[in-house]
């Protein structure tokens, strides 16, 4: 089970995420960044952050997808912030 240590890195990874995929504003990423806006919605009606994890993954996957042709658009700081909340879970 996630701590309240863990669930909260996963929410501020996500959050910091979605900011990124609105100022990268592709089609592309449109489905994931709706899928962000609605995980972290739910988890703050419900508390329950298994959405926030699953989202996250995927958060995290296209986000290196996108930092491998654009270097400098994605911060080590957020992937690593990710890939560190999704460890932990």
């Amino acid at each position: 089970m996630s701590t309240p240590a863990t669930i909260k890195k996963i929410e501020k990874a996500c959050e910091a995420a979605l900011e990124k995929f609105q100022k990268i504003g592709l089609e592309k990423y449109a489905s994931t960044q709706s899928k962000l806006e609605y995980v972290l919605g739910s988890f703050r009606f419900d508390g329950n952050p298994v959405g926030l994890f699953e989202i996250g993954e995927k958060a995290l996957a296209d986000l290196k997808s996108y930092k491998k042709s654009k270097p400098r658009a994605v911060s080590k700081k957020l992937i690593d912030d990710l890939e560190n909340a999704i460890k932990n879970k």
